[in-house]
């Protein structure tokens, strides 16, 4: 149970993800995480949190398969949040707002009034 504690925050994430079949337990003294993510999104999040944690490549076996691939994922708007900023952390990239704004066209009229709650589609890398 000790790879179990020190993934913790890993393990509490995944747990809060719609991850389908997600099945955590310690083989063969590696931790392993198995499920099937929505998007790819969630996987990503799921693997930098891993990421964070050194000497994660001996300790850890992550198997996650992603169900759609037609977008990367669904972001909710909080609080202070800008295309641009979602487009840095989601896409690596601040300049692709534009495509998150045309990728919800059916919801945003203008990319500079987006809304807490609102919950935007994020466009593959």
């Amino acid at each position: 149970m000790a790879l179990m504690e020190k993934y913790r925050d890993v393990l509490e994430l995944a747990g809060e993800l719609p991850i389908e079949d997600l099945d955590t337990h310690e083989e063969g003294g590696k931790l392993l995480i198995l499920g099937t993510t929505p998007y790819q999104l969630e996987k990503d999040l799921v693997w930098d949190r891993i990421k964070k944690h050194e000497g994660w490549e001996a300790d850890l076996v992550c198997d996650l398969k992603v169900a759609a691939t037609d977008i990367y994922g669904y972001y909710v708007v909080k609080p202070g949040d800008t295309l641009s900023k979602i487009a840095k952390s989601c896409l690596d990239d601040a300049a692709r707002y534009t495509d998150i704004f045309k990728a919800n066209t059916d919801i945003l009229d203008d990319p500079d009034k987006i809304k807490p709650g609102q919950r935007l589609k994020i466009p593959n890398k």
